[in-house]
């Protein structure tokens, strides 16, 4: 069942600061229409039964998508979209000691209501947002403390992968997503190459962080990688691994209600 657990929702450029839509050419290298079109989607997702979406809030990097807009886009399809509310954790003007513990009253609620998180970890191309926030290994408290939260590492946190893969090793509740790679493709070998060797090929999950990616393109793409190796004396993928992460269902993973 092929579930892609990282798409957007939004309207270029009303959810998005100038700066934003400025930096967001580094996305890709090039000048992207970010606004999202269900049928546009479609076209690219052939074989994908379920998608994950959510818009994305983030004041300090230029982006707001309300979610009653989210709600309205996966109400016009509800068997195929599964929409996932966004949260800023850091409003201007919180002090350190309210923001701690906003936080864990949030991740208390999360755990109370087996609600699954997945948060933006790795690189970024907007200038304002500090990396220091997106390490994956700030997350291994988290885990420690809400066991039964199910978390998601997002684009397995690159270029930080070998933090991401011993985070979800660790932890039974901690997954990554491999969403917005293989446009890079000797960096997402690399990437699968750590999280084969460390026996974790279980806790990845497939995503596509569409509009800057399609399915059809991020499903090509790691399907492809190992042709790249032809010649060469580097070990290969194993494919039937890929296999089983493209068929997962991850709807079952997360344990979310309609899977």
């Amino acid at each position: 069942m092929l579930v892609d657990v990282h798409s957007h929702f939004f309207r270029d450029p009303a959810h998005f600061s100038a700066s934003f839509r400025q930096q967001a050419v580094r996305a890709r290298n090039q000048e992207m229409d970010l606004t999202v079109r269900w049928e546009e989607y479609q076209a690219g997702a052939a074989g994908c039964e379920k998608t994950i979406v959510f818009g994305g809030k983030a004041r300090l990097s230029g982006v707001w998508v309300p979610d009653e807009e989210v709600a309205t886009y996966v109400g016009q399809h509800p068997d195929r979209l599964v929409g996932f509310l966004s949260l800023d954790p850091t409003q201007p003007g919180w002090q350190d000691e309210l923001r701690i513990g906003q936080l864990d009253d949030l991740w208390r609620y999360a755990d109370q209501h087996r609600l699954p998180v997945l948060l933006h970890t790795g690189t970024t191309f907007v200038s304002q947002a500090p990396l220091d926030c997106t390490l994956p290994r700030l997350l291994d408290d988290v885990a420690i403390r809400f066991p039964r939260v199910k978390l998601i590492l997002a684009h397995l946190a690159h270029p930080y992968e070998g933090e991401c893969v011993v985070v979800i090793r660790k932890h039974p509740n901690v997954f990554a997503d491999c969403s917005a790679l293989y446009y890079r493709p000797f960096q997402l070998y690399h990437s699968l190459m750590l999280v084969q060797e460390y026996g974790v090929w279980d806790k990845v999950l497939f995503g596509t962080d569409y509009p800057f990616t399609t399915v059809a393109g991020s499903v090509a793409g790691i399907r492809g990688l190992n042709n790249m190796l032809t010649g060469t004396s580097l070990p290969r993928l194993n494919e039937e691994k890929i296999e089983a992460m493209l068929g997962r269902n991850a709807l079952e993973v997360l344990e979310i209600a309609d899977a």
